[in-house]
């Protein structure tokens, strides 16, 4: 699926783009559901849904309302659409991010959808995925699907290439898990990051390490991204999956091999999200320090 180099990027930088992953009917698949599910939002005025763990599977940012939606995540989307369970586990994106960890197979994590509609104030702040998602090892690929275009303006993800391989920076401040890391570690390290854009049906491949973030989108064109994560197979989580699903430790590649595989990380452990997703962590923290 990938040449050499391309692998070779990827491990260097901690992230690659791959335009064309998917053909314009699988993302049109996707571009349906997710409609329905804005139409749907409209209705709304607080999160909705419920997913295995009674959280919201649908989650709304504080500016939403019915004739400007920002519908800014879907939890565990597979769940509830064909569409997204198949792109998940059968399409070329799921077999690059195994070509990506190699090994003896790769396991399905989690996924969701998170998008910032037209004009809407949604921001992630500076962080690492694997303190969210602790495992033995750190073989995991997080697979941003571009369901949308994503242009330089509509709030596309910003990395800092080659973070992966520096430290996992802590996520925790005042004895509280923050979901970011500290302005320090911003201030030394992510001053000049690269944005991740491309045309709808390009998939960025993210090494779980990788420090990365995003700003709003003050544009008319909305910014959805589907995204999965994946494991190696002899990784073993440490924790409770923040999104459980009833697909999570799905063989999505290669074979059962009984074994576990460790590599040496210290870390605290994360706490999980109470409320509708990670955004609500964020923002709760960003409080609490005011």
């Amino acid at each position: 699926m990938l040449e050499q180099y391309q692998i070779d990027q990827y491990h260097q930088q901690g992230f690659l783009v791959i335009e064309g992953v998917l053909s314009d009917t699988e993302v049109a698949s996707l571009s349906n559901d997710f409609e329905r599910w804005v139409e749907e939002s409209r209705t709304k005025k607080q999160p909705w849904g419920k997913t295995q763990d009674g959280r919201s599977r649908f989650d709304i940012e504080d500016d939403h309302r019915a004739d400007h939606p920002s519908l800014r995540r879907v939890s565990s989307p597979t769940e509830i659409s064909s569409a997204y369970r198949k792109i998940a586990f059968e399409s070329r994106m799921a077999a690059i991010a195994a070509q990506l960890i190699g090994g003896s197979g790769t396991r399905f994590h989690h996924s969701k959808v998170n998008s910032k509609l037209p004009h809407t104030k949604t921001v992630v702040d500076w962080h690492q995925d694997f303190p969210f998602t602790p495992h033995s090892n750190d073989d995991l690929v997080t697979a941003l699907l571009m369901v949308s275009d994503v242009t330089p303006d509509n709030g596309p993800l910003l990395v800092v290439p080659g973070s992966h391989k520096g430290p996992l920076w802590s996520h925790w401040k005042n004895n509280q898990f923050t979901g970011f890391v500290d302005d320090t570690v911003v201030q030394a390290h992510c001053q000049t990051p690269v944005a991740c854009y491309a045309p709808s049906g390009s998939v960025c491949f993210m090494h779980t390490r990788l420090l990365h973030a995003s700003k709003p989108n003050n544009t008319e064109q909305p910014r959805t991204l589907f995204i999965s994560v994946y494991a190696a197979e002899d990784a073993l989580p440490f924790c409770e999956n923040p999104l459980p699903s009833q697909h999570a430790g799905l063989l999505v590649s290669g074979n059962e091999s009984g074994i576990v595989r460790c590599t040496e990380n210290q870390l605290r452990l994360p706490e999980k999200p109470r409320g509708a997703s990670f955004f609500v962590q964020q923002q709760a923290a960003k409080h609490a320090m005011a």
